[in-house]
């Protein structure tokens, strides 16, 4: 600039760029296109004041910005973090007008004059758009990804195309080095063996490692979107080696990973031919008239299916059950609820609710995208952009481990318990020829929620309380859904809240909760030994009588790619 009214000149014309830039973005919001079926019928509109008071506060930043030169303030945002951003005035520059959009367009997305969901979803959209459009995300404007290039003279550039042309070939982006892992050699290692098997699961029995167990065997249902070996990492975090640890003669199911000879089993099947025939052999291996059970997320809902059928049915093979991060009542489903409407569940009944798979990559996918810069965007920056290889690391693995679901299953499971929420109503669903109803379940219960659990929010894990009739115990832990769970005591790490009073909402337990330090397992130990009857002498061999040894653990199911 050459003078002062140069400079005002080119002020000016900057805040009437503002003004236009504005007034282009509000329109595109207005023609967002948010689907259900309201979409379309009009566009949307926003409280004037509310407008007026973010357009004020958009150019009134973005001059500050101007007039600082090129000196952008990025706060604490991890992605703008490092050196190389803060020494270059461009990249800081960049980043710092992308994070004034950001906070906008999620200004815009409050003061929109629409329903609560609708407003969720734009701001779920608006989430997408910016994680996706960070300019962390591009070559020319990520100032770390530069710095590398020239540091390694074009090496990490090189790299980064190599790992791009792998991930195309493998299908998915890389979280973690995939070959520093392999199912039976490091990662579910806990010796035992399968006991039985039919075309749904396989029954993997454990090693006792106590001289005598208790009576009552221990069964562990996993979800069947997700392999069982989450359970079963590594020695260290291992919750199957814990249970067998304590005493507890463990059995867990094993899903199969659907193929095209499954593109026609229904939620029944899982009940019928998964959860109670996993409990009746469990019975009679053992020769327990009772046992113990968990259910973890999906199979702690396939487990308390189960449970309502076996009551209707005036049986009571429980002695007591765990539901681990587990919706039974599902109208509170967080950020999930956004993408399930009339249609879509419709759309997916159309494709495959009489037979087809639902593919493991595209449930990878849409749970990857609850946390688009975590989970997405972190590893195209490291993979692609730095030439990085992720480091080795064991949930991350599993992580990508993916699994299919059976077409009919999956559509059935949406509509009842997503969508209409049936599972909760009593009689509203018949399985396996019986109506379920959740009060019927009377046995103890010990209910566990995470935290900052984005999958199954803390208040729909609670919800479960209002529905089993038995004595219950809700636990709370710190982290997420898997994080939270997997938090082995010898750690030492995060925290876990109990309240001995059950109000009707999560927040109402909470006010009355006490944290106490370290893993909610040795709580969950102490709540589960009463349950688990007297201690006897361990079995010496896997299995008893027409049920024997198949092959060693973990089998040939868990091992299945999608």
């Amino acid at each position: 600039m050459n003078s002062e009214a140069d400079w005002t000149q080119a002020t000016q014309q900057f805040q009437e760029h503002l003004g236009e830039g504005w007034k282009k973005a509000l329109e595109s919001f207005q023609r967002m296109d948010l689907g259900g079926p309201q979409a379309g019928v009009a566009k949307l509109s926003f409280q004037p004041d509310k407008l007026m008071a973010l357009q004020q506060a958009y150019v009134r930043e973005a001059s500050e910005l101007w007039n600082q030169g090129l000196a952008g303030n990025v706060g604490r945002d991890k992605r703008f973090a490092g050196d190389a951003w803060a020494s270059n005035p461009v990249a800081s520059f960049s980043a710092a007008v992308y994070l004034l959009n950001a906070r906008t367009l999620l200004g815009l997305a409050e003061a929109a004059d629409a329903d609560e969901k609708t407003k969720a979803r734009l701001r779920f959209a608006v989430e997408q758009w910016m994680a996706a459009s960070a300019p962390s995300n591009f070559m020319a404007l990520n100032a770390e990804a530069q710095k590398r290039a020239v540091e390694t003279r074009g090496e990490s550039i090189a790299r980064g195309m190599q790992n791009l042309l792998k991930d195309i070939q493998q299908g998915h982006v890389s979280m973690t080095d995939e070959s520093a892992f392999e199912v039976g050699r490091n990662v579910a290692t806990t010796e035992g063996a399968v006991v039985f098997e039919n075309e749904l699961f396989q029954l993997i029995e454990y090693k006792p490692l106590t001289p005598k167990v208790y009576e009552r065997p221990f069964l562990v249902v996993p979800p069947c979107i997700n392999k069982f070996y989450i359970l079963d990492l590594q020695p260290e975090n291992s919750l199957v080696r814990y249970l067998v640890e304590q005493g507890h003669r463990t059995f867990v199911v094993s899903w199969r990973n659907p193929d095209d000879s499954l593109k026609d089993k229904t939620w029944d099947d899982y009940i019928e031919g998964g959860a109670l025939r996993a409990i009746e052999v469990t019975q009679e291996i053992a020769q327990a008239p009772q046992i113990n059970a968990l259910g973890f997320c999906v199979g702690g809902t396939i487990l308390g299916t189960a449970l309502a059928v076996q009551a209707a049915r005036g049986e009571k093979p429980l002695a007591s059950v765990t539901f681990l991060t587990t919706f039974l009542d599902f109208g509170d489903t967080g950020v999930l609820q956004l993408f399930i409407d009339e249609n879509f569940v419709k759309f997916r009944e159309m494709q495959m609710g009489g037979s087809g798979l639902l593919k493991g990559q595209e449930l990878a996918s849409t749970f990857s995208f609850l946390r688009p810069n975590d989970l997405v965007w972190n590893y195209v920056v490291g993979n692609y952009l730095k030439g990085e290889t992720p480091p080795p690391f064991d949930l991350l693995y599993w992580n990508s481990d993916s699994t299919n679901l059976p077409g009919p299953m999956y559509a059935w499971y949406l509509r009842n318990t997503y969508f209409e929420n049936n599972l909760a109503k009593p009689g509203k669903c018949t399985v396996c020829g019986e109506k379920v109803d959740l009060r019927r379940i009377d046995i103890p219960a010990y209910v566990y929620g995470s935290r900052e659990d984005h999958i199954v929010p803390i208040g729909g894990a609670y919800a479960s309380v209002n529905h089993l009739s038995g004595k219950k115990r809700f636990v709370m832990g710190a982290s997420g859904h898997i994080a939270g769970v997997i938090n082995p005591p010898a750690k030492k790490k995060r925290s876990y809240w109990t309240n001995d009073q059950l109000p009707k909402t999560h927040a109402e337990w909470l006010e009355g909760a006490t944290e106490h330090p370290g893993s909610w397992w040795t709580d969950w130990s102490a709540w589960l030994k009463p349950h688990a009857g007297k201690q006897i002498a361990a079995p010496k061999s896997y299995g008893r009588g027409k049920y024997k040894v198949l092959e060693p653990a973990p089998g040939r199911y868990v091992k299945a790619k999608a």
